[in-house]
């Protein structure tokens, strides 16, 4: 968390291997990675790191399934194989009904999940999400803060979700807020909001 220019993005390009520190050392699953080259940043990035943002980045003349798919074509699985793993993960968010669709015929919490799915195909270690819920009203927010938390619950996914938003860090077990560049405050949160219980009791 933290007001805009407080280094919110700059950190999440660091831990997301898309800019390199000026100092210091970045450990990722124990390896060492600020020395890497370009090419082993891509590769790395396509392996272990999941992203999601705000504005989705979805391929708009591309179908539902193609656009979950598209990381593995990079990582160099063959079609068939990649098509399947797509349609698992499409799976996992509850649309399997929409995977020949295309972006602009969902609604803007369908393609979050959409870019969900495409995040989780490679099966990273560590999902980066850049104001996932900034597009979404509140009750869909919620929806897609549900489905993080039973990702991170469930298959033990390492998620880091940068926003602006209290009524968003409050489902979040740990709270990092960032001034002028720096970790201001660093805390567990002792309760966090359940994002599925919210939903039940229609308070979303």
């Amino acid at each position: 968390m933290g007001a805009s220019g407080s280094g919110k993005s700059t950190f999440m390009h660091l831990l997301g291997c898309l800019d390199r520190p000026d100092r210091g050392t970045y450990r990722l699953a124990g390896r060492e990675i600020t020395g890497l080259s370009p090419r082993e940043r891509a590769r790395l990035r396509n392996r272990w790191l999941g992203f999601v943002f705000q504005s989705f980045n979805l391929l708009a003349r591309t179908s539902v399934l193609d656009n979950v798919a598209l990381p593995l074509m990079y990582a160099g699985m063959r079609r068939r194989q990649r098509r399947r793993t797509a349609q698992e993960m499409l799976e996992r968010v509850g649309l399997t009904d929409r995977a020949a669709h295309h972006p602009n015929q969902l609604s803007g919490g369908q393609q979050q999940r959409v870019a969900i799915a495409r995040a989780l195909v490679t099966r990273p270690i560590l999902l980066l999400a850049d104001e996932p819920t900034g597009n979404l009203d509140s009750r869909t927010s919620v929806e897609i803060l549900a489905l993080l938390q039973e990702l991170n619950r469930r298959d033990g996914l390492t998620i880091v979700l940068v926003t602006h938003e209290a009524d968003v860090a409050r489902f979040a077990q740990r709270r990092v807020t960032f001034k002028d560049g720096l970790v201001h405050q660093d805390t567990p949160a002792e309760r966090p909001v359940a994002a599925a219980d919210v939903l039940r009791a229609g308070a979303a």
